[in-house]
């Protein structure tokens, strides 16, 4: 595990419990720690409640019991959280560059905020996107990008204002295997200059064993087994190619086609 982040919130998820109308129960006594400066997979199949325990930690939704507490406090008006989600939900009118200014102009207008001016803003966009490698397409509109160009600047949308929570849900779901494969890459790089904490929803084992410190498995809205990674740090594609890879993955997938 590495050095905790002085940056970075760590997040205590406590007994979270979601009743939606019908009885239906998304999450049942969901207990979890997330230490500052982890990244965190959680897993499982379709409808286990993996997109409304992200939801939950982002502040979107509030749980029927149960709490989440991160330490230093997240103030969301703040940008001090963010959220990637499946599809990059740009603005059609606006550049690549116009975009990912948006979260500052925003947080301009909240009255706790230190003001940045355009250029400051603009300045701070340009160093985002030039973070995930879109140096020369930051005058584009989004038609005129591909899908992993516009997830790019979705996630440099998200860090722009230097999150301590980075969460992601399916971020590369609608990917080809080798363009997600690279901003995976990407991603372990951001997070290696910045040291966020991030939670990611993803149904890719290989995926989550390669740019996890921890993967948690949940069904039917239970927490059922968190498994500390063992693969050393740094990671890199290569790593796919090892036997300590290869052994941790089948663990992982055994597991998971028992719950």
């Amino acid at each position: 595990m590495t050095a905790p982040s002085q940056h970075a919130s760590s997040i205590h998820c406590e007994s979270l419990t979601v009743r939606y109308p019908g009885d239906f129960l998304a999450l049942t006594d969901v207990s979890l720690e997330i230490p500052s400066g982890e990244i965190l997979s959680l897993v499982g199949p379709s409808g286990c409640g993996k997109t409304t325990l992200l939801r939950l930690i982002a502040g979107l939704e509030s749980p029927t019991a149960g709490s989440v507490v991160a330490q230093p406090a997240i103030r969301g008006e703040l940008g001090e959280i963010a959220f990637v989600f499946q599809q990059p939900t740009l603005l059609s009118w606006r550049s690549a560059l116009q975009n990912v200014a948006l979260p500052l102009e925003l947080l301009a207008k909240q009255p706790m905020a230190r003001p940045l001016g355009r250029r400051e803003r603009l300045q701070a966009a340009e160093r985002a996107l030039v973070s995930v490698g879109l140096k020369d397409a930051m005058h584009k509109y989004p038609r005129q990008l591909s899908g992993g160009m516009k997830m790019r600047v979705s996630i440099a949308r998200a860090l722009v204002t230097n999150p301590r929570v980075l969460l992601l849900d399916e971020p590369f779901a609608a990917l080809d295997e080798m363009l997600r494969d690279q901003l995976g890459e990407m991603l372990l790089e951001l997070w290696r200059e910045q040291r966020f904490t991030a939670v990611m929803v993803t149904h890719n084992i290989s995926e989550s064993v390669l740019l996890s410190h921890r993967i948690a498995i949940l069904d039917g809205g239970q927490l059922k087994e968190t498994f500390e990674n063992p693969l050393s740090w740094p990671r890199g594609e290569m790593m796919r190619a090892t036997t300590e890879f290869g052994e941790f993955y089948r663990h992982v997938s055994s597991t998971l086609r028992k719950v």
